[in-house]
């Protein structure tokens, strides 16, 4: 396990902070900030996390997205530098990887929160025992419904797998700065890629 790349316990803390104090406060100004960040240095794991709001719904979509934000904010914390800005490339390959180890890892029959694979764990301890915690609290407290966690909880890892990757230099990313191809920005009643289900125009186009 490369220590330079691993989220350790005082950046996962720290973003959770945060976050709870920008739900506490409702403050949409920063909220919409980090967003719009998001969206500008993350398009493809933008749009990555908001992809199963076609097949499951807003609510689920919206959940995807805050899981997936959350970990980009903990590898953010962590990491001095602008993170790698991640591809389609790296989150394909990513969930091939999370894909084959939890079927190795055989985790169907187990709590959806236990859903995940101990090898690939051990990459980022910190942040997996983190969203453990987070997802049955939120399941236990019924913030969300048990079908809503079993969804969301392989692109989390999807996510975290490619992070790791892009900062170990297995997988590389994009580094932030050059030219790539980004996302193309959706069109004014197109729906907005952050996943709220609104029309861009009502969401993050509204500050664009």
């Amino acid at each position: 396990m490369t220590e330079a790349v691993v989220v350790d316990p005082e950046a996962v803390e720290r973003t959770i902070s945060s976050c709870t104090r920008l739900d506490q406060r409702g403050d949409r100004k920063a909220m919409n900030k980090l967003a719009q960040r998001l969206q500008k240095e993350q398009p493809f794991l933008l749009q990555y996390a908001a992809q199963v709001r076609t097949e499951h719904g807003d609510a689920v979509g919206e959940a995807s997205v805050f899981y997936a934000t959350l970990v980009w904010s903990m590898f953010d914390r962590r990491h001095e530098a602008t993170l790698p800005r991640l591809t389609a490339k790296n989150l394909a390959d990513a969930e091939a990887i999370v894909t084959g180890a939890l079927e190795t890892a055989a985790v169907a029959d187990k709590p959806v929160h236990e859903r995940y694979s101990p090898a690939l764990a051990r990459t980022q301890p910190h942040v997996y025992a983190k969203l453990v915690e987070l997802l049955e609290e939120d399941v236990k407290e019924k913030a969300m419904t048990e079908d809503t966690a079993a969804v969301i909880f392989k692109p989390t890892q999807v996510v975290i797998e490619a992070f790791h990757a892009a900062l170990a230099g297995t997988r590389p990313g994009e580094r932030q700065g050059t030219i790539v191809n980004e996302a193309p920005k959706p069109g004014r009643n197109d729906p907005c890629p952050c996943g709220s289900g609104k029309k861009y125009k009502k969401c993050h186009g509204a500050a664009a």
